[in-house]
């Protein structure tokens, strides 16, 4: 799968090209649905991006800069290109892209759609305007002004995106589950029960685990109550909505909840109260290896929220179901993506590999899947900047610890927690009522 998806990216590259090199690969690539290609093509520019804002943060581009004669001396451009405040400009040039692109697509139906051409093609165009973009934003006032204004929209994109990513876990746990269940009960094997048994205890496990070594580390004996209070609190609303999950009124109405589906909640709760542990800013609360570390350094909980990032970013461009969360959340229309493949995927494939399954009406909806991806951008934004907000003006480039991340993560888990909650009690309440 990774090698088609892969191959699908490289032919609409190819196709920015011209008609030559369009014909020349595609003849090469096998068949790929058009809103499939597309949206890993955005992916592949959002991580592109990422790792180029990750590059700005090496202390290695800083040394090679200096190397370079009067190149430092003679300009502010060494303080500029590397630190913090260049992952905020480069950032906020691929947000603008997005937002412009959110906009620009707001009600299309079908790829008859005139702007479909926009949101399929000219890629060599849109990089050259994303690059332009994230040019101009060096060139945007001063560093210190542009921050501390960019971070408050960051922190509350990356929140937005925080509960997507929810609904993201939440939508695999149920297509994991669902698979797992049906192989069990097709086949009869009860390996697959017991794979999914495993899977659900492993990660209550996993969560249990994280709850244990967060009150080592990050609480003593003597004090941290705000903390002990968090991973507490945390923890009983991970044990109550399990109970809820595996309720016979809530299984009448939703057959599919279960522990599975619960138990990857919890380690995602319990994930986002360690994040937000890391961020308190009370160091007699903070492992000593946390304490006086390096701000332009990736700690753990930075490269694990973009591993998290990535993973939850690939699925929402491959998956492709109306009746997932997915699915409701970003306007999927199975039925029309059915229909179009069955009239114009055995004409199309004779010509190209990479084939429209949008003429009867989209597969996705474009304008969302842009915000989507616009609020992804702040969420690797604030990621990579371990969240911290602009500090002294008199160092360029200085950030401090930012507290107010801390509730932003915190309350965040507490919104997944009731979101997820409804989730399972929604059908039961409202019978009549499809979600």
């Amino acid at each position: 799968m990774g090698a088609v998806l892969g191959l699908c990216s490289a032919a609409q590259m190819a196709c920015c090209c011209g008609s030559a090199a369009c014909s020349l690969c595609c003849s090469a690539c096998p068949s790929c649905r058009n809103s499939t290609s597309t949206r890993i093509m955005y992916a592949l520019m959002l991580v592109v991006t990422t790792v180029v804002a990750a590059i700005m943060l090496s202390p290695s581009l800083a040394e090679t800069l200096q190397k370079i004669p009067n190149l430092c001396t003679a300009s502010k451009i060494c303080q500029e290109v590397v630190g913090y405040l260049a992952v905020y400009r480069i950032m906020f040039a691929l947000t603008i892209f997005f937002i412009v692109m959110c906009v620009m697509m707001i009600g299309v139906r079908t790829s008859n759609d005139g702007r479909a051409g926009i949101q399929n093609g000219f890629w060599g165009l849109k990089y050259v305007l994303l690059v332009g973009l994230m040019v101009a934003s060096f060139f945007m006032g001063d560093g210190r002004t542009f921050g501390e204004v960019w971070m408050y929209f960051g922190m509350v994109g990356a929140a937005l995106f925080i509960l997507i990513q929810l609904i993201l876990i939440i939508d695999f746990a149920h297509g994991w589950a669902g698979a797992w269940v049906s192989e069990y009960e097709n086949n009869g094997s009860r390996g697959w029960y017991c794979a999914l048994f495993s899977a659900t205890i492993g990660m209550y496990a996993v969560a249990i685990t994280t709850v244990s070594l967060c009150f080592t580390y990050y609480t003593v004996s003597d004090g941290c109550g705000l903390q002990k209070f968090f991973l507490s609190f945390n923890l009983i609303l991970c044990a109550i909505f399990s109970v809820i999950s595996v309720l016979p009124i809530v299984q009448e109405h939703m057959p599919t909840s279960g522990l599975l589906q619960s138990s990857a909640v919890s380690l995602y709760i319990m994930y986002l109260t360690w994040s937000a542990l890391t961020n308190s800013g009370d160091t007699k609360c903070l492992p000593e290896s946390l304490v006086g570390e390096n701000k332009s350094k990736l700690d753990l909980q930075s490269i694990v929220s973009l591993i998290l990032f990535a993973a939850c970013v690939l699925y929402s461009s491959i998956r492709n179901s109306s009746n997932t969360q997915v699915g409701k959340l970003t306007g999927v229309n199975d039925s029309n993506d059915a229909e179009a493949g069955v009239q114009s995927g055995a004409v199309h494939e004779e010509t190209t590999k990479v084939w429209d399954n949008e003429e009867n009406g989209v597969a996705y909806s474009w304008s969302f899947f842009h915000f989507m991806f616009a609020l992804a951008t702040l969420y690797v934004m604030m990621t990579l900047t371990n969240w911290y907000q602009p500090g002294d003006a008199t160092k360029t480039g200085s950030f401090v610890e930012n507290r107010g991340s801390m509730w932003v993560k915190i309350i965040s888990s507490w919104v997944c927690a009731a979101l997820y909650s409804w989730t399972l009690v929604a059908p039961a309440v409202f019978p009549d009522r499809e979600f």
